[in-house]
């Protein structure tokens, strides 16, 4: 259930099984506001539970435009048939997947994720705020 402090997009990836061949698999993708710089993607396929992946909602956007990422998870824009695309590889220890998602859905959505916790915005820093309270009190170190 999405809240006012949360989004969620639900659409229909291509995972690339080779130049000729793709496969539609139904995601969702989940962002909140309770943790700012982070996407959540759900991937529903033929298993009991989704499978899920975590990365950097700065990941997402600056993929949006350009190729970006190093590790894990890598996103750069992409044109498939006339189609602005996005293609996202997740690479991890059972192999690599490569999947296309329309630019024009994701650009949006991620529009308004920034319309909900704007970059550097009072949410992002009320948050790495509490994070270092807590840590803090749990290394025993006096609150500022």
């Amino acid at each position: 259930m999405e809240s006012p402090a949360e989004l969620c997009l639900d659409l229909v990836l291509d995972l690339l099984l080779s130049p000729e061949e793709a496969f539609p698999v139904p995601a969702q993708l989940r962002y909140s506001a309770d943790d700012p710089y982070a996407v959540h993607i759900a991937f529903h396929i033929d298993s009991a539970q989704p499978i899920g992946w975590y990365f950097a909602r700065d990941l997402l956007l600056h993929g949006l435009l350009r190729p970006t990422g190093l590790g894990d998870v890598r996103i750069w824009p992409t044109v498939v048939d006339g189609r602005r695309t996005v293609t996202l590889m997740l690479c991890s220890p059972d192999g690599d997947a490569f999947l296309q998602a329309p630019a024009a859905r994701l650009a949006c959505w991620v529009r308004q994720t920034l319309r909900l916790v704007p970059p550097g915005g009072a949410a992002e820093r009320d948050r790495v705020d509490h994070a270092l309270d807590a840590l803090f009190a749990a290394n025993g170190a006096p609150e500022a």
